[in-house]
């Protein structure tokens, strides 16, 4: 069975608005953005929850290795982390209504979540997720390719997710991409406040072009390289508030000493 769109309106104990997550509830789109073409983006996945009987997609992830996938920490924290007997990701997606014959469905069957995630700041926003079998890779699965570790980025990234076309809109099957320009941690903290942005974070958009909720523990690359996981940000794409993002780069060696 192919996925629905859950859409719930959350209300976050988060207190600013500047630290609200790209909400795991919520399924919405990537604003600003165009539509990708089947295979474009083979890391990309679905991470759905099949409690309700169907396959609702919540947020997004990327393929590391066949039985490692990487997520953002706010998309499985609580009930989701300490029980994901209901949860799953699908790899070789593209649209969530159809079935393409290219779709790897897995289930979840352990999560690890950053031991210093912290949901009221969102820092440390990053997990792993365990499969109970291997993705098998082709052109339609493929993973990511990570940084070095503490390598910087500038320029412009590619983020992709399932998210709405805008703040609260409505959302689409097919999987969706935007460009956006990378914005320096000075800018970034003028927008948002020096204690809310810190080292491991990036931050990327402009006015009309973001990502956004149920977009979040999705990918943004850097030409080759996975550089960001959609985390937090003050509505979607207003000027002058970016997203911000996880920044890869900071967590490689933690990746690859949690990895199966």
């Amino acid at each position: 069975m192919k996925a629905y769109i859950l859409c719930i309106l959350v209300t976050s104990a988060l207190a600013a608005p500047s630290s609200i997550p790209r909400f795991r509830r919520g399924h919405l789109r990537i604003v600003g953005g165009s539509s990708t073409t089947p295979g474009e983006i083979p890391f990309q996945l679905s991470f759905q929850d099949t409690s309700f009987g169907n396959n609702f997609h919540f947020c997004g992830a990327s393929v590391y290795t066949p039985d490692t996938m990487i997520c953002a920490g706010h998309c499985v924290h609580g009930d989701n982390y300490d029980n994901p007997v209901n949860l799953r990701i699908v790899a070789g997606d593209w649209d969530l209504f159809k079935d393409e014959g290219t779709e790897q469905p897995r289930r979840v069957v352990k999560i690890i979540l950053h031991e210093r995630y912290n949901q009221h700041n969102v820092n440390n926003d990053i997990s792993l997720l365990m499969v109970d079998s291997p993705l098998e890779f082709n052109d339609f699965v493929k993973s990511v390719t990570l940084p070095e570790q503490l390598q910087e980025f500038t320029g412009e990234a590619q983020v992709t997710g399932w998210g709405t076309l805008t703040e609260s809109g409505g959302s689409p099957a097919i999987l969706q991409k935007v460009t956006v320009p990378i914005v320096s941690d000075d800018d970034c903290r003028a927008s948002y406040g020096a204690q809310s942005i810190i080292d491991s974070m990036i931050c990327a958009g402009e006015a009309g072009k973001d990502s956004c909720q149920g977009d979040s523990g999705g990918p943004m690359t850097c030409g080759e390289f996975f550089c960001g996981i959609v985390s937090w940000g003050r509505g979607c794409a207003e000027a002058g508030y970016p997203g911000v993002y996880t920044e890869v780069s900071y967590f490689v060696d933690w990746i690859i000493a949690n990895a199966a």
